[in-house]
């Protein structure tokens, strides 16, 4: 099999949308003008379900309900739901009838339960992982604010050996003998 051959350049990887290399090459153009941003989750929301009032509407919803239900507390309700069918799911496996007793075990209390469950999780994830972003965020926007001053400075030196290569240059064109040490 033929591989393709190399032309050079470093070959992008990631996929990523066409705004984005767009604002990371202008990045790269110009990094003084580059201004960090943070991204959360209510500037994202729009792009999932719309900036209408019916994606808000949906967005809120969506919010509210996986906050109700993804509660430790959620979680105790539906083991009590989960156990209001549970003599009737021993009564079944006693009798033989395995499959009414696992279908309750599957659907009813691992369904019921576990859903909470794992939304919990998920949120002590994202809390940890939102904490670490905006930790991150500053991070970046302190160290940008110190290329950008890196950045001054450097100019200000070409400038100030600019100016000291100008007045080499006069004094050489002068032929004015120069000075060897003391």
């Amino acid at each position: 099999m033929d591989e393709p051959k190399s032309s050079g350049k470093r070959q992008e990887r990631r996929i990523s949308s066409p705004e984005h290399r767009a604002a990371y090459a202008a990045a790269k153009e110009s990094p003084a003008e580059h201004k960090p941003r943070l991204i959360t989750s209510r500037s994202v929301a729009p792009t999932i379900h719309g900036a209408g009032s019916m994606g808000r509407f949906n967005s809120w919803l969506a919010v509210h309900i996986t906050r109700a239900v993804g509660t430790m507390w959620a979680a105790y309700l539906f083991v009590l739901i989960a156990l209001v069918s549970l003599p009737q799911a021993l009564h079944a496996f006693v009798t033989g009838d395995t499959y009414v007793g696992i279908s309750w075990l599957s659907q009813s209390f691992l369904q019921l339960v576990l859903l909470p469950i794992i939304i919990v999780g998920q949120n002590v994830i994202s809390a940890s992982q939102d904490a670490r972003a905006e930790a991150d965020h500053i991070t970046l926007t302190t160290l940008h604010a110190i290329n950008v001053q890196q950045l001054e400075m450097l100019k200000q030196q070409r400038e100030m050996l600019q100016r000291q290569r100008a007045i080499l240059d006069l004094l050489e064109k002068s032929n004015l003998p120069r000075k060897s040490g003391p």
